[in-house]
């Protein structure tokens, strides 16, 4: 990772350091998706002091981008699907921001990043996401949020990428994503 600037403020809060850029932008080749990223940029860095034993967990000392941003969305706006665990005790940490209840895995529901949420906007509203070669109609019942995490309100998970629909298995198997597939898949969606 290179900095283009050395002009960044840094706080530390509750074992957590936020990083926020004052100027300049960062260059992390290594964080898949960034290609769909469209013009999105980090708004700061998230660098945890103690790390989790979840294989997806937030690891000491490592930078993990915020955004407060995600691109803009079109009739067909590209994004990275990944699954998320709505159901209590699942991994997406806390109840849906929409309406503070968890949600059985086999409800279409979605949380989109920070931007597309939208300050909740989108809220109990369905998107069509496209997908090997399908489409589903998904409620929108989440935050991915794209500038916390790696807390416990998070499941210890690092801030969402800029440009995710985090769908729970009900999403998937409609769109017939299966085995190794699973985990990440590059979709399309629009407001339907």
């Amino acid at each position: 990772m290179s900095w283009t600037s050395s002009k960044f403020v840094t706080l530390s809060l509750a074992g957590l350091l936020l990083t926020t850029f004052v100027a300049g932008r960062c260059d992390d080749d290594d964080v898949r998706g960034r290609e769909l990223a469209d013009g999105c940029q980090p708004s700061g860095t998230l660098r945890p002091s103690k790390s989790h034993s979840c294989e997806d967990c937030c690891k000491a000392g490592r930078s993990y981008p915020t955004y407060a941003c995600s691109p803009p969305t079109s009739g067909s706006t590209k994004a990275i699907m990944t699954l998320n665990d709505f159901d209590a005790g699942g991994d997406g940490g806390d109840p849906s921001e929409c309406d503070g209840q968890f949600h059985r895995n086999t409800e279409r529901v979605v949380a989109l990043s920070t931007g597309w949420y939208n300050g909740g906007s989108r809220c109990g509203k369905n998107i069509r996401i496209r997908a090997n070669g399908r489409s589903v109609l998904a409620k929108v019942v989440d935050e991915c949020d794209s500038l916390h995490g790696c807390d416990s309100e998070h499941a210890f998970q690092p801030p969402c990428r800029p440009n995710v629909v985090d769908a729970s298995q009900a999403v998937w198997d409609k769109l017939g994503i299966t085995g190794d597939d699973v985990g990440e898949y590059d979709i399309t969606w629009s407001d339907a």
